[in-house]
Formats: C-alpha cells, sequence, structure tokens
C-alpha cells in the first residue's frame, strides 16, 4: 500500500491568499496604519453589545430557525418597506445568513448552472468570479473606466447572449465609491426583460451613500425585484463586521432555492446577535439613518487633510473607501506602490487592479476611512509628506 499523500486538484487553481490578508500581514509586520481591509478600528453601538449579552443570559443559546430568527424577518421587512416602498413576506422572502458572504454564494450557487454566464463589473469584489466557478459557471468581466465607473449600457448588451443567466451588481461600489442612479436600473431592466436572466444586487453598503437622491435599490424597482436577489450586511451598517450576520431579500421562488445552499452551507445564524440585530433595528433605527453624515463627516475630514498631498483623489460618492490616484508620486505598478508605501511610508492601502480580470493601466489605490479621526490623521500625515 502506498503512503503517498492524496493531494486534491484543486477547483480554484488561480486562487491564493487574498490581497486583503497579506497586505494587513505586512501592515502589523511594519506597523504600519491600516487603510487596506475593509473594517472599522472603534466599535459598534453599546445597545446593540447590551441586548446581545441580555439575549445570551436569557438562554438564546440554541439554533435559530433556518431562514433567520423570526423577529429580526420581521424587523427586516418593516425596515425595507420604510426605505423602499416594498414590503417582502418575512416567512417567504427574508434569509438571514453568516455575513453577505454567503448570502452572495448561496444566491450564485442556486442561480448559475455549468455552461452559464454571468455578468460583472470590474473592479469587483473578490467573492463573485470563485462562487461563479465553482458552480461552473463563466464570468463576463465588463470593465468599467475612472474617474466616474460608470456602465457603458451599450457595451452591456452587446455582452448578452443566449447562456447569459445571471448579472450582479454592486451599489454604493466597492473599490470604486460609485453608486448607481435609478436610471442605472431602468437600463438594465430594458437590456434584460425579455431575456431570462436574473440579477443579483450586492447592496452592503446600502446606508453609507452620499447621492443626493439617496441610495437607489434594485428592491425598490418594481419589475427587476422580481427577479433579483438583495444582499445587505449588518456588519457594514453597525461596525461589528466580526459577527459575520447578513441577509437577503429576494421573490419566494428564488428565496427557496437559495435556502436549498443556505441550509447546508451554514444551516442558521448566531442566535443571540440575531435578537440583539432585531432589537436594534426597532429600537434605534436612528443609526443607520444617520450612517451617511456619519461618514460623509470622515470622508470630508481625511480629503481636507489629504488636500496637501500630491495624491490625486477620486469622487467618493458611497461606502468606506476612497480612491487616489499616485501618479504624482510614482511610476510603479499598483502592487509595487503599494507594498512600498506600506513598508516606507507606514500606510497600507488595496491596488486597485486585484478587483479587476484583465490588465487595469490605471495608478489607483483604495483607502479605507472607516477609522477613528486620529487614525485617519495619522495617515494622511504621512501621505502628505510623498
Amino acid at each position: 500500500m502506498s503512503n503517498n499523500p492524496l493531494i486534491p486538484e484543486s477547483k480554484l487553481p488561480s486562487l491564493g491568499t487574498t490581497i486583503f490578508t497579506r497586505m494587513s500581514a505586512l501592515a502589523q509586520q511594519h506597523q504600519a496604519i491600516n487603510l487596506s481591509q475593509g473594517f472599522p478600528d472603534f466599535d459598534g453601538p453599546r445597545f446593540l453589545q447590551q441586548r446581545l449579552g441580555f439575549h445570551v443570559a436569557a438562554g438564546a443559546n440554541q439554533y435559530a430557525p433556518m431562514t433567520g430568527a423570526q423577529p429580526l424577518r420581521e424587523a427586516i421587512a418593516d425596515k425595507t418597506a420604510a426605505l423602499y416602498g416594498y414590503r417582502p413576506d418575512a416567512n417567504s422572502d427574508i434569509t438571514v445568513t453568516a455575513g453577505a458572504t454567503e448570502a452572495l454564494y448561496a444566491a450564485i450557487t442556486a442561480l448559475v448552472r455549468p455552461g452559464d454566464e454571468v455578468i460583472c463589473f470590474d473592479p469587483s469584489y473578490d467573492s463573485y468570479a470563485p462562487a461563479i466557478t465553482l458552480s461552473g459557471g463563466v464570468s463576463k468581466r465588463l470593465a468599467l473606466q475612472p474617474p466616474h465607473f460608470r456602465v457603458d449600457w451599450q457595451q452591456f448588451a452587446d455582452a448578452l447572449s443566449p447562456r447569459t443567466r445571471l448579472v450582479i451588481l454592486n451599489t454604493p461600489h466597492n473599490p470604486t465609491a460609485t453608486v448607481w442612479q435609478k436610471s442605472d436600473f431602468d437600463a438594465l431592466w430594458q437590456a434584460i426583460a425579455d431575456r431570462e436572466i436574473y440579477v443579483i444586487s450586492d447592496e452592503v453598503y446600502e446606508h453609507i451613500c452620499f447621492a443626493a437622491d439617496g441610495h437607489a435599490s434594485v428592491l425598490a424597482h418594481p419589475q427587476l425585484r422580481e427577479r433579483a436577489v438583495a444582499v445587505s450586511s449588518f456588519g457594514k451598517t453597525y461596525h461589528m463586521t466580526g459577527w459575520k450576520v447578513g441577509y437577503c431579500v429576494a421573490p419566494a421562488a428564488i428565496s427557496a432555492e437559495l435556502r436549498k445552499v443556505h441550509q447546508y452551507l451554514t444551516f442558521s445564524v448566531n442566535t443571540p446577535a440575531q435578537l440583539a440585530l432585531a432589537d436594534m433595528l426597532r429600537e434605534e433605527p436612528a443609526h443607520y439613518q444617520q450612517l451617511p453624515e456619519f461618514y460623509r463627516a470622515k470622508r470630508d475630514r481625511f480629503v481636507d487633510a489629504l488636500s496637501a498631498s500630491r495624491l490625486k483623489l477620486l469622487p467618493c460618492e458611497g461606502t468606506y473607501f476612497l480612491l487616489a490616484d499616485y501618479r504624482a508620486i510614482s511610476d510603479r505598478d499598483d502592487v509595487s506602490f503599494c507594498q512600498w508605501l506600506t513598508e516606507e511610508v507606514g500606510v497600507a492601502a488595496i491596488p486597485l487592479s486585484v478587483f479587476c480580470a484583465a490588465p487595469f493601466p490605471h495608478t489607483l489605490i483604495r483607502l479605507c476611512f472607516a477609522k477613528q479621526d486620529a487614525t485617519l490623521d495619522a495617515a494622511a500625515a504621512r501621505l502628505a509628506a510623498l
């Protein structure tokens, strides 16, 4: 009998450690200010923490229902109705997931069959493509161009084929900090209305939107929402990314299929956190209502502090990210520049090219401003000295 270990053939041979993990490790190694990974360096609401402790002490420590705790699903339905003029059914249309990433994976797995084509817009979040590949689908990634990163709807129409099954969009958009407008959803509907094409709308930054008209959601579009999955994140909204609680809203027939994946992926999400979040939505809705102003102030503070630097800042309409063009500072490619910036300057950022399938010839980096004011001021001082 052979003692040779079995090494599985990789289903994702091109994937290694993510750039986010590598940059955070490099930041720690060089004691750099970490503006790379997208999480706050401050804590979430005290009331939410207290309610978590309350529900743990009250014995809510066994499995929640597979679809999510009833009080949370009902609170989500009420919140959705208030924000987008549409009330999903709390029982059939709302599923609580282990973070938005699980919602995305469950939705992609449920909808994509072998050979199906899935359209994404580059730069795009890094979890989409692997899930498509694992489902046997084919990614078609349409490049958006700086500085505004708007969708070319003629290019989109030309990319459609009889095999197109799904479109994945993200608004507010990570990493470009742009947002879709209502007219974009109208254009999307016009392009796919007569085709059997589904939509996943990644809206995890829905409450961090600075656009004058507010956040445009797929759930506010009467036709698109009948074939769409909207994905949201409590971690982003409440500064608690480590809780890993998200949810998705989709019509009953789509929800039934994605729940089949969710059931055998995580089954259910931690019970006391769900109940605490339900309390938070009911008792302190002002938190998410005031979130745009909270992050707008941080954005403006950081932008003002960087005005003395040689970085050229791009518009930021949403998310807690800011894009900066470093062309006046260096001719390095963006990956090399971010490594140099971390090691020599003491500020960690993310190169934009890692979000793209095709070569991205632009000198752009992503900076996260979900940080304490002192952190932002210290980072800006180092960047302004370049």
